[in-house]
């Protein structure tokens, strides 16, 4: 299948202060705030939802395209997605920008001081899918730059390209008559429990709804497993203990990532969300959204250790 992936990528800065931020604030002098705080270690990782999914199909030896808008300090990052599988050919370098990037500043209370820069990614409305060639067969919809992601709904809709909606991190920046809009187009919606929450909150809608424009609707519910609405039904499907609990950033894009290998090949949603929340379990013994490491042939076989299913993914 030929996917594309639409959506962020990002560098992470990661930072910690050895002490608490609140021992340094005057409460009467808010109003002239000025701090520097000297942090005693730092971490760059690589990120961006979009990335993050692609990265995790790679492994799983698949070669999803991405689409999205960098800056002139990507060059080391796409050679890394390019020798993890990853087609990179449609990611589009913006001259003069930096890549988006997040920077975050943790103390020994797990306070948080964080700044996003959107940097080359407030260019993704520069990007359409009537240029793709060949036109994609799936494609994802995840957090971006809001008016890219709203443009491509659009865009998806009129050249009749099916896909997944993931507005997560920009359901807030959204309004709700474009999320509506998302959903009603959809070939399945994805969602954590708390995103679904807001985006009841700000359209309306119930789940049941949603199931109704959607052909499937997957709210993942951390330690509580996985829900999939589809067809009237409900699939239940429980999480995978981590043989150790390292660092859950990106849990919900490894989910994604390899849900969409079992879609892609034409397993029925249970096996997906199955291969979803293996995938996640990874991750979370893994530092980093790209951090853990497996093929195929190891995922398959831990699948089947876990499920006591010696067939299970033999069309693979």
């Amino acid at each position: 299948m030929n996917l594309v992936l639409s959506g962020s990528i990002a560098f992470d800065y990661l930072m910690t202060f050895p002490g608490r931020f609140q021992d340094h604030i005057l409460p009467d002098q808010l109003d002239r705030l000025s701090l520097s705080f000297l942090v005693d270690h730092m971490v760059v990782q690589r990120g961006g939802i979009a990335a993050n999914i692609a990265y995790t199909l790679g492994l799983l030896g698949e070669r999803p395209r991405v689409m999205a808008t960098v800056g002139e300090d990507f060059a080391e990052y796409r050679t890394w997605l390019e020798n993890h599988g990853v087609d990179t050919s449609t990611i589009k370098t913006i001259p003069g920008l930096f890549t988006a990037s997040f920077f975050v500043n943790t103390d020994e209370i797990n306070s948080q001081i964080a700044s996003f820069y959107t940097g080359a990614m407030a260019k993704a409305s520069e990007l359409h899918f009537v240029d793709l060639d060949p036109k994609p067969d799936l494609t994802v919809i995840s957090p971006n730059d809001p008016l890219a992601m709203t443009q491509y709904v659009t865009e998806c809709r009129e050249l009749e390209i099916p896909y997944l909606y993931d507005p997560s991190q920009q359901i807030v920046r959204l309004n709700p008559d474009d999320i509506q809009f998302g959903i009603e187009g959809c070939l399945g919606l994805l969602a954590n429990d708390y995103e679904l929450g807001l985006i009841i909150e700000k359209t309306g809608l119930d789940v049941e709804k949603m199931a109704q424009w959607a052909k499937f609707v997957v709210i993942t519910r951390g330690e509580n497993g996985i829900d999939i609405y589809t067809n009237g039904d409900l699939i239940q499907i429980q999480a995978i203990t981590p043989q150790v609990m390292v660092d859950p950033t990106g849990v919900g894009d490894a989910f994604r990532g390899g849900f969409l290998k079992g879609f892609m090949n034409k397993l029925d949603l249970e096996t997906c969300g199955k291969m979803g929340a293996l995938a996640a379990t990874y991750c979370i013994e893994s530092k980093g959204t790209q951090g853990h490491s497996f093929d195929l042939q190891k995922f398959t076989q831990r699948f089947r250790d876990h499920y006591k299913d010696q067939s299970a993914l033999n069309s693979l």
